[in-house]
C-alpha cells in the first residue's frame, strides 16, 4: 500500500483547489497571495486576518508534499511583501506573518484528508448532516466527494462511520495526538534528507530503501463497543501536546531531531 497523495505529480497538487476559502478581507488577500505562492511552487492553506498587534495577516502555506521549513517562510515573506504593498488589499497598517500549517493543521483540500487518513480529526459542517454539525473521529479517507469519518461517540445501534460531503464542510482540522506528533517528525526528517540530496549534500538512497509512511499507520484495534477502527482510542489533547505543537510551529524545536 502506498500513499495516494505521493502518486500525484507536484503540479497537480499545487493546482488543487481548496474546499474551504475565506470571506471578506481575507478573501481579498487570498486573491493576491495565492497566484504568487503557486508560481513559487507552494500551496496556500489558510489566511487569517486578526486584530492582534493592531492588525496581523497570517498566511499559512506549504510545499506540495505538506512540508515547510523556516527557509520557505523567509522566501515567501520576501516575495509577498512588495506584492501586497502594491495591491494594498488592506486599508490600514498590518503585520505580515508567514507560517506552516502546524501539526494540528487545517484540512482544506481533498489530498489533506487522504494524506492524514488514520488520524483523529474534528469537522464542523456548514450544512448539518443527520441533524448535527460537529463531528470528531478517525479519518478513513475519501470516497467520491465525501470524507469518511469513524465516530467514537456513536451509539451502539448507530453506524459509527459517516460520510461527510466535502463541499458542505465549514472547518476541519487534525487533533493533536502522540501519533500525529511522531509522524510529523518522521515526515520532517524525510523532507530534510530529500532537500539535502537535491543540494548534493547527501548521496542518493540505496535501491532497497523505502520511505513509505503509509505502512506506518496504526493497526486496526477494537473499540470498547467491539467494532474495529484505524488507530487507537483517541488520547487526550493535553496542554503538553499543544505546547509541543506551538514550539514546533515557531521553530523552537527542530522536527528532524529524533522522534
Amino acid at each position: 500500500m502506498t500513499d495516494p497523495v505521493a502518486q500525484i505529480p507536484d503540479h497537480d497538487l499545487i493546482d488543487e483547489p481548496r474546499l474551504v476559502v475565506e470571506p471578506g478581507v481575507a478573501a481579498r488577500v487570498s486573491s493576491v497571495v495565492a497566484p504568487v505562492l503557486q508560481g513559487m511552487g507552494y500551496r496556500l492553506v489558510r489566511i487569517k486576518v486578526s486584530g492582534e498587534a493592531g492588525c496581523t495577516v497570517q498566511i499559512m502555506a506549504e510545499r506540495p508534499d505538506g512540508s515547510m521549513q523556516i527557509e520557505d517562510c523567509e522566501a515567501i515573506s520576501k516575495a509577498l511583501s512588495p506584492v501586497l504593498d502594491i495591491a494594498d488589499p488592506i486599508d490600514k497598517a498590518y503585520r505580515l506573518e508567514i507560517s506552516s500549517p502546524g501539526i494540528d493543521r487545517p484540512l482544506v483540500r481533498r489530498s489533506d484528508f487522504e494524506r492524514h487518513a488514520g488520524h483523529l480529526a474534528k469537522v464542523e459542517m456548514a450544512v448539518a448532516h443527520q441533524g448535527r454539525k460537529r463531528f470528531r473521529g478517525i479519518l478513513r479517507g475519501v470516497e467520491d466527494n465525501a470524507v469518511r469519518l469513524h465516530r467514537y461517540d456513536a451509539r451502539q445501534d448507530d453506524d459509527a462511520d459517516v460520510l461527510l460531503i466535502m463541499e458542505d464542510i465549514a472547518d476541519a482540522r487534525l487533533v493533536l495526538t502522540d501519533e500525529l506528533i511522531a509522524e510529523s517528525m518522521r515526515r520532517g526528517k524525510i523532507a530534510e534528507r530529500e532537500m539535502k540530496r537535491n543540494l548534493g549534500v547527501l548521496p542518493p538512497p540505496p535501491p532497497h530503501a523505502k520511505n513509505d509512511l503509509s505502512k506506518r499507520n496504526a493497526p486496526n484495534r477494537k473499540l470498547e463497543n467491539g467494532s474495529k477502527t484505524l488507530g487507537k482510542k483517541p488520547p487526550k489533547n493535553t496542554k503538553e501536546h499543544r505546547l509541543t505543537a506551538e514550539r514546533l510551529r515557531r521553530g523552537d524545536i527542530d522536527p528532524i531531531e529524533g522522534d
